[in-house]
């Protein structure tokens, strides 16, 4: 005997009502942290999370994700798992440059890749920490990603702030909320640490070490319960997920606070986001 699928059924219209009463509106700026099995049985897979986002979006909203790509980086601070030492000079002359056309996403699920070969897309330039964008903002959300900025003032994080997104965490924890990293960016004496990583130059492949600052998400979750605690954030349901929406610049705001209380002399990770 057959076991059923896990429910409960999910279609693009059920995801874009639910979408609505937690509280998205036509004509928003959202970064969304997915999970795609969270949701129980989605008719249509992540193309149809992606075509209720926009649904609800309208032809005024933007539609951000994170598509970052961390397997672009020194081998020397790989853990999860390691390699062996006699291979790093090899990958570090071999990896494969960043292509925002090409380069696929890891780690993200499967809904920021769908967005991130969506007609009409937009991806930022940094190998590690890149964001895909689709809607009218999209150009100006992508623009500019500095390689020593991944998700700092220089990066998408920045320019969503600015703008007035909101982020949407879809059956996802604040584990995953990346608009916290911007918050490190700014912490009074943020640790800093090379990084390295394949990149293509008007001269080529070329492999590149920058100074940036060494993020940490290992605390987030802690976070992200405080902030809940602290200040409105929009709960609801969307199929079996739990979903959170709230403003972004928000978020940041009482981030630099927490962190600044907890991290002052903390020594960061290594390099790879």
């Amino acid at each position: 005997m057959r076991t059923p699928p896990p429910g409960p059924l999910c279609t693009r219209e059920s995801i874009a009502a639910q979408l609505g009463e937690v509280g998205l509106r036509p004509g928003d700026t959202v970064l969304a942290h997915s999970s795609l099995r969270s949701l129980g049985w989605v008719c249509g897979g992540a193309n149809a999370v992606v075509l209720a986002l926009l649904d609800v979006l309208g032809e005024d909203g933007t539609l951000v994700v994170p598509t970052q790509s961390g397997d672009n980086s020194d081998p020397a601070e790989w853990r999860n798992p390691p390699v062996p030492e006699s291979w790093w000079t090899d990958i570090r002359a071999s990896m494969p440059p960043y292509d925002p056309r090409t380069t696929p996403s890891s780690g993200m699920g499967v809904v920021p890749e769908v967005v991130r070969t969506w007609p009409g897309a937009l991806r930022s330039a940094h190998p590690q920490t890149s964001f895909a964008a689709v809607g009218p903002r999209a150009a100006e959300v992508v623009e500019d990603h500095a390689l020593d900025s991944r998700l700092g003032e220089r990066s998408p994080l920045a320019r969503l702030e600015a703008l007035g997104a909101h982020v949407l965490l879809l059956g996802v924890g604040f584990g995953s909320c990346t608009a916290f990293h911007l918050a490190e960016y700014r912490l009074p004496a943020p640790v800093e640490a090379d990084n390295s990583f394949a990149v293509t130059t008007p001269r080529g492949r070329s492999w590149t070490t920058v100074r940036d600052v060494a993020v940490d998400g290992d605390d987030f979750a802690e976070l992200g319960a405080a902030f809940v605690g602290a200040r409105p954030v929009r709960h609801g349901r969307v199929g079996a997920a739990v979903t959170r929406l709230f403003p972004l610049a928000e978020a940041v705001a009482y981030a630099e606070v927490w962190l600044a209380g907890r991290r002052t002399g903390r020594r960061g990770p290594g390099t790879r986001p």
